[in-house]
């Protein structure tokens, strides 16, 4: 340096790299720079993203708006929060989520976050240490990687089966474990595979995480979202078998993740997580270091949860249903690509590449990116959420936007086919 001044000291964190290229927001980054690439002008359609919320057709109910207006207006929530939430939100999310369960919530079940993203980095970064591992699902949400990747938590990843409905390879859970795993992550109803568990494989999952002396992460932030013969039932009911922790938000059932209002819910009756375990104080400690959900939103909650009618509910899943058939129906068209399980649930469609079909096509990141730039057209290569030449399909969205989508998309793939 000049004037012999000290080299500077100061670097940024290396492993926010690594974090980052596996997040979906970091490969949507990527594919959204290239559409500025283009040379068209097509309007973009999203259909790498689940925030149907942009698109007028999927709004949110006026109570929740009201509910939001009578908070900031009562001038009761201009205060910080506690570190876990206040009293009367946190036992309106115990008493909404006992609806569907055996036993009853208590509010000290309930720790709030800003948000669901937020419940996986405080339980990632609460199960992290030199010695323990955690099993993953793949296909699955890259949150949970990108956190432990952050916090050096090792990661051992089991499959889900597309030909059975994208269900949990129990087999290899139980191959994987060891004595230093401490937990694993289901997410139902499932990001990115549309799938929904039944009552069957719910229990089976429990049992075989008893066996193996670890607790379950359900990720439920889809939940009631289903629109198909199985019906949402949460990984809670079986708390009395393994212990349980639930992460929700009202992100999505409600048409609002711009609200950051998320939970962790302790599903255990059997105190094993408070009592012997010390994950409940963890859990608690580390919510005394981290950034809650804003306290306005929190003093909307039980009103949101208790007035919001079935009709609103109804319409949100009869939009998703009808976009759901339409994906469906319109990729079995595209001879590259193949639907192994058509959704029932959430926002998303996993579907395969066949590459041999198509020229001048690397892989599935190739396929997004030329997708992007030629068509203007955003879809999720599946390398994001762990299964290299596959995509993840968002169907949330207009249904006029998503039938264009996906008319672009045969439109790519004519364009691209190889010659016979």
């Amino acid at each position: 340096m000049e004037n012999g001044s000290k080299k500077w000291a100061f670097k940024g964190n290396k492993a926010l790299e690594v974090a980052d290229a596996i997040s979906i927001r970091g490969v949507l980054n990527v594919l959204n720079d290239n559409l500025k690439g283009n040379d068209n002008t097509k309007t973009a359609i999203p259909l790498g993203h689940g925030d149907p919320s942009v698109f007028p057709c999927f709004q949110t109910t006026p109570i929740a708006e009201d509910a939001i207006v009578d908070a900031v207006r009562s001038a009761q929530f201009n205060c910080y929060s506690p570190a876990i939430g206040i009293l009367p939100a946190r036992r309106a999310i115990a008493e909404y989520l006992s609806q569907d369960l055996p036993y009853q919530l208590s509010p000290d079940d309930v720790y709030l976050t800003a948000g669901c993203n937020n419940s996986i980095e405080i339980i990632i970064s609460v199960l992290a240490s030199p010695s323990a591992n955690i099993l993953l699902p793949r296909p699955g949400y890259p949150m949970y990687e990108s956190h432990a990747a952050f916090n050096n938590l090792e990661v051992r990843h089991f499959d889900l089966i597309p030909e059975k409905g994208w269900e949990v390879d129990l087999d290899a859970v139980e191959a994987l474990a060891d004595e230093s795993t401490v937990a694993m992550v289901i997410v139902n109803p499932g990001n990115p595979c549309g799938s929904v568990f039944t009552y069957q494989h719910l229990k089976k999952i429990a049992e075989t995480a008893r066996k193996l002396g670890i607790f379950v992460i359900a990720d439920e932030v889809y939940d009631h979202l289903t629109f198909g013969s199985n019906p949402f039932l949460p990984m809670g009911k079986f708390g009395s078998i393994v212990p349980v922790l639930t992460l929700g938000s009202i992100s999505k059932r409600w048409i609002v993740p711009g609200w950051r209002l998320g939970w962790i819910v302790t599903c255990d009756p059997n105190g094993i997580l408070q009592k012997s375990a010390g994950i409940a104080e963890s859990i608690r400690r580390y919510c005394n270091i981290s950034a809650d959900p804003p306290t306005f939103i929190q003093g909307a909650i039980p009103q949101i949860l208790e007035k919001t009618k079935d009709d609103f509910f109804a319409k949100i899943i009869n939009l998703c249903s009808q976009a759901a058939d339409i994906c469906y129906d319109r990729l079995k068209e595209i001879p590259c690509i193949t639907c192994p399980y058509k959704p029932e649930g959430s926002m998303f469609i996993m579907v395969k590449l066949n590459l041999s079909l198509l020229e001048d096509i690397d892989d599935d990141m190739d396929f997004c990116l030329k997708l992007a730039r030629e068509e203007s057209v955003v879809v999720l290569p599946g390398v994001a959420v762990g299964l290299k030449n596959w995509l993840r399909i968002t169907f949330a969205i207009e249904p006029s936007a998503l039938e264009e989508g996906l008319r672009r998309i045969k439109t790519f793939y004519n364009r691209h086919m190889k010659k016979q």
